[in-house]
């Protein structure tokens, strides 16, 4: 299964994102060889670098391990293909712009069946690769199309409430784990994932949070983040965790939704 990361914090930070670790699990100590993205939030836009590689032999990843950029929140995904080719289409995180904000998903899983069930329509999104998670991340779309209006966010309580039935949707097809992020409020769900050993069972993701009164750094494997002079909030998610700290299991069929650094 492919493996996610994403990462919210109060101010835009200094960020090294070396990957160094996660890009080992991308076809070097690990299966995930099939591609890998990152996107970043920067000024109400959204960069966004993915290839169709290993995460672990890629020169992209070797650019970013050299210029640091800032950022408040942050999404990588890296695949192992169960579903479409091995092409660039194929790779996650994907963007979409709705009500005038970019929309971003990734998912870790295999959901059989989703595109033939008559629940996920896709509304007017539709998918531009093969693969089971932009078809899902279409219809999530398809689902929040009808609470969004140019500039005029939704309120934070109707969006968690489609974020919520959707992950309940899409846990009878399949390890389902996904983040989600509007720009505003990151989402993450937890379901089940191939464990090291060989099992398919919860933990689908786990979260670190820390606060730091005078912006401090934090240090993980392939992560560094620095906001020196002001008091921070972090919290990350990963597929694994990625340091030796006190890294939490996300109950199974948990979402949680995260703004600034902190868990709402």
């Amino acid at each position: 299964m492919c493996e996610l990361f994403a990462m919210s914090t109060r101010v835009p930070s200094t960020i090294t994102l070396s990957l160094e670790e996660f890009s080992r699990h991308g076809g070097q100590t690990g299966p995930h060889k099939d591609g890998w993205g990152i996107a970043w939030y920067e000024q109400g836009d959204v960069h966004l670098l993915k290839e169709a590689t290993s995460a672990s032999t890629s020169r992209t990843i070797q650019y970013i391990k050299e210029n640091p950029f800032h950022s408040a929140l942050v999404l990588c995904h890296i695949r192992k293909a169960t579903q479409g080719d091995v092409a660039s289409r194929n790779c996650q995180p994907s963007l979409r712009e709705l009500g005038g904000v970019w929309h971003s998903f990734a998912h870790n899983g295999n959901l059989k069946g989703l595109q033939g069930d008559p629940r996920f329509t896709t509304g007017s999104y539709q998918p531009v690769g093969e693969t089971d998670s932009e078809y899902a991340f279409c219809v999530l779309l398809g689902r929040m199309e009808t609470l969004w209006r140019p500039n005029q966010m939704p309120s934070y309580e109707a969006r968690l409430a489609v974020v919520q039935a959707f992950a309940a949707d899409l846990r009878e097809l399949g390890p389902a784990n996904f983040l989600y992020s509007d720009g505003e409020v990151l989402f993450a769900h937890a379901h089940q994932r191939h464990q090291s050993d060989d099992t398919i069972r919860a933990p689908g993701l786990w979260r670190l949070a820390r606060h730091c009164a005078e912006g401090g750094v934090f240090e993980g494997s392939g992560l560094q983040i620095s906001a020196r002079g002001s008091e921070q909030d972090v919290v990350l998610i990963a597929s694994v965790p990625l340091s030796h700290e006190n890294w939490q299991p996300l109950a199974e069929g948990a979402v949680i939704a995260v703004r600034h650094g902190r868990e709402l």
